[in-house]
């Protein structure tokens, strides 16, 4: 068995890595793979398989064998974008706004392809608002699997009613789209900023008692801790530059305060009971943390989006300790590169210098598997033998 091919049918193979994750328990480092005639023999630490198979040809194989990752969140309308790394509040109007004739249906459609071209695992992709013909073109797809999140944003109270029922037609008709093997419908109430009260509460009581996977962007940048605490900062002059509410008090129906955070007005809002996904929580509390850790929440990182833009570093440690599960996303191209899961490992393992690899690995196959809402895959003993498993 080759990283490709099966060499000779007839002599066993043990391929050596740095992390091996087989999708059961919490991975070897580091690891190998013993097979034969396409079929994986055994997996384990490289000195027992030696011990087991002395006859082995042994070769190395890469950094990583494992499943293949999945894409846990990002923005496939978004692919024709060019990549450019700035400031947050840069980045917004010198790449969003300023390449926007580049986002829609094309991108979801070529970033899709990319995806099936990388053998990415599955994928959670947040369908734009503006875009609601991306959502039957991805539920059509026959080679990828995951969940199409559809954008929900709308700040006023007063109409939270009516974008509701709208959202709720366009879910129910396009839920009968759904195949077995394919993907799925899920929501993205777009953050705590840009929802209002009323219709996260709606949104995320309507998922929960229909069983729709959620997805919401909170804690990506510090502008956000402080909107929550004073209802004021570079985040809420940006925001009311654009049609808004008058006060930030409005939106949230209550009032900030300098204890108030994101997490904690989620959770106040019973907008956690239905263990949504909760994308980026770079700028968090302790409290925070235990919050999530409570309601059950696994969060997405996209630690390359984070650092491109300057939002923080996500405090892995921190969420590993409680307990949290925890994914990998790419966000768009546009600030994350690429749409390569592996490319995210590698950097998050530059990032965390300290951590223990096999938990990364584990949270781009495992924590994928899990937000995405399918079975993690497995590589075990009388499997047959993938190329996508040496990444």
């Amino acid at each position: 068995m080759t990283a490709s091919s099966l060499s000779d049918p007839h002599t066993p193979e043990l391929l050596t890595c740095d992390v091996l994750f087989t999708g059961v328990g919490g991975g070897h480092a580091p690891g190998g793979v013993v097979g034969s005639n396409g079929v994986v023999a055994a997996t384990g630490h490289p000195d027992t398989l030696r011990a087991s198979y002395p006859h082995a040809r042994e070769r190395r194989a890469g950094a990583v064998i494992a499943p293949p990752p999945v894409n846990a969140h990002t923005h496939l309308d978004m692919s024709a974008y060019d990549f450019r790394a700035l400031p947050y509040f840069r980045w917004i109007p010198e790449v969003v706004m300023a390449q926007r004739e580049r986002r829609g249906l094309a991108g979801t459609e070529a970033g899709a392809d990319m995806l099936v071209r990388l053998g990415a695992g599955a994928v959670g992709d947040i369908v734009w608002a503006h875009l609601p013909d991306a959502m039957p073109a991805l539920l059509s797809r026959g080679n990828l699997r995951g969940v199409a999140y559809f954008e929900v944003l709308d700040p006023f109270p007063e109409t939270a009613d009516e974008t509701f029922r709208q959202t709720r037609e366009r879910v129910e008709g396009w839920r009968r789209l759904e195949w077995p093997g394919g993907m799925r419908v899920g929501l993205s109430p777009h953050t705590p900023f840009t929802v209002s009260h009323r219709l996260m509460r709606l949104l995320t009581e309507y998922a929960a008692g229909e069983g729709l996977p959620v997805q919401i962007h909170v804690a990506e940048h510090p502008s956000e801790a402080e909107l929550f605490c004073t209802g004021a900062g570079p985040l809420w002059e940006s925001m009311s530059r654009f049609r808004y509410p008058a006060s930030f008090s409005e939106v949230i129906g209550r009032d900030p305060a300098p204890d108030l955070t994101p997490v904690r007005y989620l959770d106040e809002l019973g907008a956690l009971a239905g263990r949504p996904a909760l994308v980026h929580m770079v700028n968090v509390t302790p409290d925070d943390i235990a919050r999530v850790s409570r309601a059950g929440c696994p969060v997405v990182s996209c630690p390359r989006s984070n650092a491109h833009l300057e939002c923080g570093t996500f405090p892995w440690v921190a969420f590993a300790a409680a307990g949290v599960e925890v994914a990998l996303g790419t966000d768009s191209v546009a600030s994350g590169e690429s749409l390569d899961v592996r490319e995210e490992v590698a950097f998050a393992r530059r990032l965390y210098p300290d951590l223990d690899p096999r938990l990364l690995v584990r949270a781009a196959v495992k924590g994928g598997s899990r937000v995405t809402g399918l079975p993690t895959p497995v590589l075990r003993r009388g499997e047959a033998w993938d190329a996508r498993y040496v990444w």
